[in-house]
């Protein structure tokens, strides 16, 4: 049977799966729609958590990445598992024992303030919509490879399909069939990493097999060294960032993950702080699985794909390698025009090749021709994963598991995040603030409202999209590190703070960090182009500023809350409560 055709099988009974879950686990009060009416065991939360967590970023981007940056790309993987420590230990209990739905709703009540809370709903409209943008472009690439469409199309199809799961369950919907796609994207991430260690390496874990030895003897991180030396690129196993700011993005990623909105929001799915405890330590095992084998995938990705079409004759090439060339995510060009592929150092450009104008010594101007260099090739990160199987010439219904896999990983998390844009909207913006007298059917049909505006705004993010995946979510993760983290911990460990110091703590912490994002960045279209790596401040990457703006979004906060009023006597109350381990009474919801 053909690949599409198991493609059609698979994503089809996966995805039939996850409608009857969303039908069976309809929600019908608020409660429901916002954390499924607080009665999850832990085990479930615990994958729906994981699944949440486990984006198209860490699924399709995260191993390319690290397959093409090498050792530089452990940031992420430090990172997002290290977040997710912090927020199990630092958070998640604190915030379960106080009892509220959403981080908007915990900063509006712990700063007594409506302001605190619009700053705070729009912060999470701006951290959730830059991350959905990168979901969305991953379904896109996703349908469209497998089920050969457009890229539009594919966004299109993604954006019917999360819409019929947040729109039917809400939150309630969302958990059990996140369980379902955690298992589908697990055991779609797992069979082809044990196929190709077995295949290259005879052992048959992945982690075991990434430093294990090849046929002839050597050690297979050596053999890739050599192939990369060979070929001019650095060594796979070498770094290139400096030392500060692989700290910086890993604080930043860590930071940012512990101040995520639609991960925070599923420890109020539990019904008790012990079970959130519980719940926080299973996901951390469960999406070990993945961020442990993702450096292996990216090894045996990497060597695969050097081996197959370095110096070969273009037109041996694979039938995987003409259908990725079609769309878009490779690129060759013959430029010494051998028909062999050149795969070395260097950006590889499409099309002629440029020619610019120089000027010599004297003045006198010297043609010269810009794409001397010799790579020929270009390709996607982005297809690492998904190509991985095919590279490997592994059978065709592992090439389709892994089409349905990376869609589980997508469109849970865009579910997940779609649901946290609405409840900021229905929930924080119209029940807290704009109409209190709201009835919960209104507020449901506001919430599903807000959820189709936001699925048609994401949508557009996907088909015209700022960059790949996992860069463009790595800075949602800077912006929730520069103005959520400090606000949520401060609140819970620092008695003094006060709205005043909390929200000019994140008003700054966020514009500076969108300044810095746009500034270095993305650049805004036709107005602003964003400016090389040597005039980075303190040499810190965008990815990386997020600490930067959080360090400096605590010292404001710390400095306007000493210098203004005390909060008053009730919120310290509240405070005080938080922190008395559960079982000596409940934290009562105010």
């Amino acid at each position: 049977m053909s690949v599409q055709l198991w493609t059609w099988i698979l994503v089809g009974i996966s995805f039939a799966l996850y409608f009857g879950i969303a039908i069976w686990a309809r929600a019908g009060s608020t409660k429901e729609f916002y954390v499924a009416g607080g009665g999850v065991s832990p085990l479930a939360n615990g994958m729906a958590t994981a699944a949440d967590w486990m984006s198209a970023a860490s699924f399709i981007s995260m191993a390319g990445i690290i397959s093409f940056a090498g050792y530089d790309g452990s940031v992420y993987l430090m990172g997002w598992t290290g977040g997710y420590v912090l927020l199990a230990l630092l958070l998640a209990p604190y915030l379960r024992k106080f009892g509220k739905f959403t981080v908007p709703d915990f900063i509006g009540d712990r700063y007594y303030s409506n302001t605190a809370r619009t700053v705070a709903v729009i912060c999470a409209l701006i951290v959730s919509f830059t991350y959905v943008a990168g979901q969305m472009r991953g379904v896109g690439i996703v349908f469209s490879q497998f089920l050969q469409v457009e890229i539009t199309t594919g966004v299109i199809i993604g954006m019917a399909v999360v819409l019929v799961f947040a729109f039917l369950g809400g939150m309630k919907g969302i958990t059990y069939t996140q369980v379902a796609q955690y298992c589908v994207l697990i055991f779609a991430f797992m069979v082809p990493a044990i196929f190709i260690s077995i295949q290259m390496t005879g052992s048959i874990i992945p982690q075991i097999g990434m430093g294990g030895r090849v046929e002839d003897g050597t050690y297979l991180l050596e053999k890739l060294d050599n192939l990369h030396t060979q070929l001019g690129f650095k060594e796979y196993t070498e770094g290139s960032k400096s030392t500060w700011d692989v700290f910086a993005i890993t604080l930043a990623l860590m930071a940012g993950t512990a101040g995520l909105p639609h991960v925070i929001v599923r420890f109020f799915t539990v019904p008790n702080v012990k079970d959130a405890r519980k719940s926080a330590g299973y996901a951390l095992l469960l999406i070990a699985i993945l961020y442990t084998t993702a450096p292996a995938v990216s090894v045996f990705a990497r060597t695969n794909l050097i081996e197959t079409v370095s110096n070969q004759e273009y037109s041996t090439m694979p039938e995987w390698f003409k259908n990725w060339e079609n769309m878009g995510l490779i690129a060759w060009s013959d430029k010494n025009e051998d028909g062999k592929i050149q795969y070395v150092n260097g950006e590889a450009t499409t099309g002629k090749p440029e020619f610019t104008e120089e000027r010599g010594a004297n003045g006198e101007r010297i043609i010269v021709n810009a794409s001397t260099e010799t790579n020929e090739l270009y390709v996607d990160r982005d297809i690492m994963v998904l190509a991985n199987p095919e590279i490997a010439q592994l059978p065709a219904w592992v090439i389709a598991l892994v089409a349905a896999g990376g869609l589980a990983a997508a469109l849970s998390t865009a579910a997940g995040l779609l649901l946290v844009i609405s409840t900021s909207v229905s929930h924080d913006l119209i029940k807290k603030q704009l109409k209190p007298d709201i009835s919960d059917k209104g507020e449901l049909l506001a919430a599903r409202l807000s959820i189709l505006v936001a699925v048609i705004v994401a949508g557009l993010f996907g088909i015209y999209p700022p960059g790949f995946v996992a860069a463009v979510v790595a800075l949602a993760f800077g912006l929730a590190a520069a103005s959520f983290f400090p606000a949520i911990v401060l609140g819970i460990f620092d008695k003094r703070m006060n709205k005043q110091g909390a929200i000019s703590g994140m008003v700054v912490g966020i514009i500076l960090m969108l300044f810095y994002m746009i500034r270095f960045k993305t650049g805004l279209i036709g107005v602003l182009e964003p400016l090389p790596e040597s005039k980075w401040w303190f040499g810190t990457s965008p990815e990386g500023f997020g600490t930067v703006a959080m360090f400096i979004n605590v010292i404001i906060s710390v400095i306007i809350s000493r210098l203004t009023p005390a909060p008053p006597k009730s919120v310290l109350k509240i405070v005080e409560s938080i922190r008395i381990p559960s079982g000596a009474g409940e934290a009562q919801s105010h």
